[in-house]
């Protein structure tokens, strides 16, 4: 991932669910501000959810797999997000074969939903075919040291 928006995976249940954190600050580039004081972009939400998602894929795979986004069933967004705010990401796995998976969630901020998506359709990939496995492995290492080992929480 070339555009990363995960700081921190918190836990993840192999194949099943993942915790993760996005720190946000007024330094990044992405902030929009339309006279209401500067916010994360809706689209940038989902993105991080679906950054989530693929950490999850990639861990539970052994670093075998990686999502690619197809589309989303449902989609609302329930408030902004501001530089500081830290972004909670959680993801729960309705199914996931060697092809395809489905996840749904919510991005939330301080215990508050801003966004929830339902039924996010990726295809699985080979992940050699898009970064380096040894790349995404040290990545991976960084953002969850259980995750190396393959290790669930």
């Amino acid at each position: 991932m070339r555009f990363h928006l995960i700081d921190r995976i918190e836990a993840w249940d192999e194949g099943r669910a993942i915790s993760a954190y996005k720190l946000t600050s007024l330094l990044e580039d992405h902030w929009r501000d339309e006279g209401a004081g500067p916010q994360m972009p809706a689209h940038l939400m989902l993105e991080a959810l679906c950054q989530a998602g693929t950490w999850l894929v990639i861990a539970s795979t052994g670093v075998r797999r990686r999502a690619a986004l197809l589309s989303v069933d449902s989609l609302s967004f329930h408030g902004p997000v501001r530089p500081g705010d830290v972004l909670r990401l959680d993801g729960e796995v309705g199914s996931l074969s060697d092809e395809i998976a489905v996840l749904s969630g919510t991005a939330s901020v301080d215990g508050r939903t801003v966004m929830r998506a339902e039924n996010i359709l990726c295809a699985l990939m080979p992940a050699e075919d898009l970064e380096d496995p040894e790349d995404t492995r040290r990545m991976l290492g960084r953002l969850d040291r259980a995750a190396v080992g393959g290790g669930r929480r």
